[in-house]
């Protein structure tokens, strides 16, 4: 009876520092109003502070100090010596930080949340705020992340200035290429002339497998849009769709007809030469 005691023992002690023990699972970029550890130096220190992001400056890491865990697990802090906040300016990667969990925030005599955090949270909830958070995330690949945002704004105004093409940057980017074509079939009855709402049409439409619907806007862009920027893509992207489909007669066939526009792009031309080799294999 004592041992099976001891053995329930454990296994609830077990249970308890399971939880309290910090995982090094989350991308900086995923740490958006948490407490983060980073993984400890030489010494066993751990930095830890806030993340954040600032409107202005985008993703920040606010420092506030060190931690070390003793043999029971507790967390032993250390704040930084520098009066004032210390800030870090973070450029998405993939070195990972742990969350820090709240049965730990008195040890390190942190608030839940940083009283200072209010001053970055004052339009939080408007459209502007929503949108250019959406931006952000897609600007990182978050694209999941995005759209949490991004929807949220369109709920509030569909119409909001630039919001159909981030909106389908973020369905594109999660193959969700229907939702993607409509909405920027929404957007080119404002700006038919647009290059780059076209060029994410483009991209929808042929993963979609809607290839002559491509081809007809890829052609549409070619005479009539001014800004060439993307017509080298445009045109690959096609190409590449047929390549994926075996479909020897029209590869061949929108590469004479495109490839003017393909030559411009040495990396593209590379890719076409292999393709062409491939396809006849």
């Amino acid at each position: 009876m004592k041992k099976t005691f001891a053995l329930l023992f454990l296994a609830y002690v077990s249970q308890i520092f399971a939880q309290d023990k910090i995982q090094f699972d989350k991308k900086n970029i995923q740490s958006e109003d948490k407490w983060v550890a980073f993984s400890a130096d030489s010494t066993g220190s751990h930095p830890y502070g806030f993340i954040y992001i600032d409107s202005q400056a985008g993703l920040t890491f606010d420092w506030e100090g060190t931690f070390t865990i003793d043999p029971s697990g507790k967390f032993i802090p250390k704040r930084r010596e520098t009066e004032g906040q210390v800030k870090y300016r973070l450029q998405p990667n993939n070195n990972l930080v742990a969350f820090i969990p709240e049965s730990k925030y008195s040890e390190l005599i942190i608030p839940k949340e940083p009283d200072w955090l209010k001053n970055y949270k004052t339009d939080e909830g408007s459209i502007g705020r929503l949108y250019k958070w959406g931006f952000m995330y897609n600007g990182w690949n978050e694209c999941e992340k995005a759209l949490e945002y991004l929807e949220k704004a369109q709920k509030i105004d569909p119409e909001y200035k630039g919001l159909c093409v981030e909106l389908a940057y973020s369905y594109n980017c999660l193959k969700q290429y229907q939702k993607a074509v409509d909405v920027l079939k929404i957007a080119l009855k404002k700006e038919p002339l647009d290059a780059y709402t076209n060029k994410e049409l483009i991209y929808a439409e042929t993963k979609n497998g809607n290839l002559k619907e491509a081809e007809d806007i890829c052609r549409k862009v070619f005479k009539e849009v001014s800004d060439k920027t993307y017509n080298a893509e445009n045109a690959f992207n096609i190409l590449q769709a047929y390549y994926i489909k075996k479909d020897i007669k029209n590869f061949n066939n929108w590469f004479a007809e495109a490839n003017s526009h393909i030559m411009n792009n040495q990396r593209f031309m590379s890719l076409v030469e292999q393709m062409k080799i491939q396809l006849k294999q």
